[in-house]
């Protein structure tokens, strides 16, 4: 079994997406199912209705899975294992306060090592655990010895004992950590495989303490994939318009465009343009580069461009807001100066839209209006061209430029003859 664990704090990140994505090429490869957890515990930074729209773009891009859990669903799995590792001994109460962490934090900052919970309370007399009425949170013993990871992607990793310090499992309101919750979840799953970014590299010994000191033996193996960075070199953030997935399609990027976009990069391909279908056939995780990845607006446009040009007419025309096979065909005509479907809707609604026209045009942009609205129709662009010559009177530059402004909106776009193919079941339309 695989996961995708989104948390429903915001929008989703093409980060998590990659994630999504991935998880999904690999269940197909492996045959095993893909689940859906939402991540749900933190209860301050949920955002309602987050949840419905994860799975709505999910959805969106194709990526199938057997069902959809919350984790809060299971807060009682959660409590029953922190009191199975309490009767072990193998938890721990603490009562202290924000106030006292703090302080011992400073004082780490202070000497320049990292904050490691001293484990004060680690070995409080029974009775002074049980009679204490002050809150207190639940903290799992400290790993022993060292934890070895084997990642797909980034090869071995050695977590030193002192890496992981008796860390908080369960809060002060009853409510699981993250790691804990993720690790309980992720046994109660029967995960065989976490594909993850790699933010979550140091979270990894944390969840197999969890599982080992729950008993728990299964091998999960792990991968986490690299960040990818903005512009700037920097990790992309929600500074960056591009790192919403719900922007990218809002700006007109289609989903097959993106898939191919984030399977591309960092990763070697038989070809640069390819379908989610065609990628499960060769996809492999251990070759994803372990270096970030930069995000580049502008392959995205050209990928985007590209998967355009192969979309069927119909459903091009469904894309920009239209029924017709024929519109289909104009949009595509106006790919020659357009790459994603905000722009073609702009090229294609200034054909339909009233006419914002210099004045140096005016005159001539009426007399045409007037003319088409009155003439019969033609099936051929030479025979409608003859006829409105004659009946304006206008010719060369004259004509040519006031036309192509009637026809399409525009000064300047593709050729009259290709365009008046496309449009001419739609003149009293256009020049209403």
């Amino acid at each position: 079994m695989l996961r995708f664990a989104p948390s429903p704090t915001g929008d989703m990140h093409i980060g998590n997406l990659r994630v999504a994505i991935f998880n999904y090429l690999v269940s197909l490869q492996r045959d095993e199912p893909l689940t859906i957890r939402i991540e749900d515990t933190d209860k301050e930074r949920n955002i309602e209705g987050k949840d419905k729209e994860i799975l709505d773009i999910l959805g969106l891009f194709g990526i199938e899975y057997i069902n959809v859990t919350h984790q809060s669903e299971n807060l009682k799995h959660h409590r029953a294992m922190t009191l199975q590792l309490l009767q072990e001994k193998k938890a721990f109460n603490c009562f202290c306060t924000s106030a006292v962490l703090d302080q011992k934090r400073e004082a780490s900052i202070e000497a320049k090592k990292p904050f490691r919970y001293d484990d004060s309370c680690t070995n409080l007399p029974a009775e002074l655990t049980i009679d204490n009425m002050n809150p207190f949170t639940v903290r799992i013993k400290k790993p022993q010895s060292d934890t070895e990871v084997i990642d797909l992607i980034k090869g071995n990793i050695t977590f030193k004992a002192d890496d992981v310090d008796s860390f908080i499992i369960m809060r002060q309101d009853k409510y699981p950590t993250y790691n804990f919750a993720c690790a309980v979840d992720d046994m109660i799953s029967d995960i065989s495989l976490v594909i993850r970014g790699e933010d979550h590299v140091s979270n990894t010994p944390k969840q197999m303490l969890v599982r080992s000191a729950l008993g728990y033996n299964k091998k999960v193996e792990y991968a986490h994939l690299p960040i990818i960075l903005n512009n700037d070199g920097k990790k992309m953030s929600k500074r960056d318009d591009a790192s919403s997935v719900k922007w990218l399609l809002e700006e007109g990027f289609i989903p097959s465009a993106i898939i191919n976009y984030l399977i591309l990069i960092g990763n070697k391909v038989p070809n640069e343009i390819f379908t989610m279908n065609e990628a499960k056939e060769w996809f492999d995780l251990t070759k994803i580069s372990r270096a970030p990845a930069k995000f580049d607006m502008t392959k995205l446009r050209f990928i985007n461009h590209e998967h355009l040009k192969m979309m069927d007419s119909k459903e091009l025309s469904r894309f920009v807001g239209f029924a017709d096979e024929e519109i289909g065909e104009l949009a595509k005509l106006f790919l020659e100066e357009a790459s994603t479907l905000k722009e073609l809707r702009q090229k294609i609604g200034a054909v339909f839209a009233s006419k914002d026209v210099a004045d140096e045009y005016k005159e001539g942009v009426a007399k045409l209006s007037e003319v088409i609205k009155n003439a019969p129709f033609f099936s051929e662009y030479d025979e409608f061209k003859k006829h409105i010559m004659s009946e304006s009177g206008l010719k060369g530059k004259n004509l040519f430029k006031p036309l192509r402004i009637v026809l399409s909106g525009s000064e300047n776009g593709p050729d009259l003859s290709a365009l008046y193919g496309h449009i001419k079941n739609y003149l009293g339309e256009i020049v209403k």
